[in-house]
C-alpha cells in the first residue's frame, strides 16, 4: 500500500498503534477504531472526550514525544503539517502517511486508502459520504466569500477543499479563480467583491458575532462552524444536513 504521495507503508497489518497529526483525520480514525489511537494534536478536539496523549500543534509536533508512543504509524496531511517534521519523524524510523486533499472526492478517496492501508474496516459514514457528495456539481444558487484571518485578511481562494465543499453546495466562491489558495486580500476587497454573503467560521481565526460582520458595509455576513467547512471525516454528513436545514 501507499499513501497519497506515493510513499509506501510497510507497517503492520492492521496498524494498532496510530499517532494523527491532522484534527480531521484524528475524527475520522477514532470513529473506527478508537482504541487504535494512541496520540493525537491539541487541535484534535473531536471526538469531545477522544482521552490521548497530546503531542502539541499540527505545525509544532512535538517528535520526541511521538517517538516516545512508539506509534506503528503517523497520520499526517501535506496541506497541515510541515514536511519538515515528516521527514524528521522517518529519519528517526517512524513510519509517516502523508494525505493529499483538495476535493471533497479526494478526501473520500484518501480516507478509503488510509483505512484500506491501515488494515481497517472502511465505517458505514464513509460510503454515505461518496453518495452524499461525490456526486454533478449542481448549479451555483449563492455567491459566498470565507475569509479565514484578519488583519491582516485572507481568504479561501483556488484549490481548496473549503472551496470544493461549498462549490458541491451550489456555492460560488467569488475569490475561487484567484491564483493562491489562501490569499491575502484587502478588506475592501472581499466587501466589493460581489458575493451574496461573507461565510465568517470560528476556525482557524475565531469570527464571533462582535468580531467580523461589524467589519463590512455592503455585504451580509454568516457566522459558521469551522469544521463543518474545512474538516473531512464524520462531520461531512453534518455539513450535508446543515446545508439542507
Amino acid at each position: 500500500m501507499h499513501d497519497d504521495l506515493g510513499t509506501p507503508y510497510e507497517g503492520p497489518h492492521p496498524a494498532t498503534r496510530v499517532v494523527s497529526l491532522v484534527p480531521s483525520l484524528t475524527e475520522a480514525l477514532v470513529s473506527v477504531a478508537a482504541d487504535r489511537v494512541v496520540g493525537a494534536t491539541d487541535w484534535c478536539t473531536h471526538p469531545a472526550d477522544l482521552d490521548v496523549p497530546r503531542v502539541r500543534g499540527t505545525k509544532n509536533p512535538d517528535l520526541a514525544a511521538i517517538v516516545a508512543l512508539a506509534p506503528d504509524v503517523v497520520v499526517a496531511n501535506k496541506e497541515e503539517n510541515r514536511e519538515l517534521d515528516v521527514r524528521r519523524l522517518r529519519e528517526r524510523g517512524v513510519r509517516v502517511w502523508v494525505t493529499d486533499i483538495e476535493t471533497v472526492p479526494q478526501a473520500v478517496t484518501s480516507m478509503e486508502r488510509l483505512l484500506d492501508g491501515l488494515g481497517w474496516d472502511r465505517p458505514d459514514w464513509l460510503a454515505q459520504t461518496r453518495e452524499l457528495w461525490c456526486g454533478p456539481l449542481p448549479e451555483v444558487t449563492r455567491r459566498i466569500a470565507v475569509p479565514i484571518w484578519r488583519d491582516p485578511w485572507m481568504v479561501v481562494g483556488s484549490r481548496t477543499f473549503t472551496g470544493d465543499l461549498l462549490r458541491r453546495l451550489g456555492w460560488e466562491n467569488v475569490f475561487g479563480a484567484h491564483g493562491e489558495r489562501y490569499p491575502h486580500v484587502e478588506l475592501v476587497d472581499i466587501d466589493e467583491a460581489g458575493a451574496d454573503v461573507v461565510l465568517l467560521p470560528d476556525e482557524p481565526y475565531v469570527f464571533t458575532a462582535e468580531d467580523g460582520p461589524e467589519a463590512f458595509a455592503r455585504t451580509p455576513t454568516e457566522l459558521v462552524s469551522g469544521r463543518l467547512i474545512t474538516w473531512y471525516g464524520p462531520s461531512l454528513l453534518e455539513a450535508h444536513r446543515w446545508a439542507a436545514g
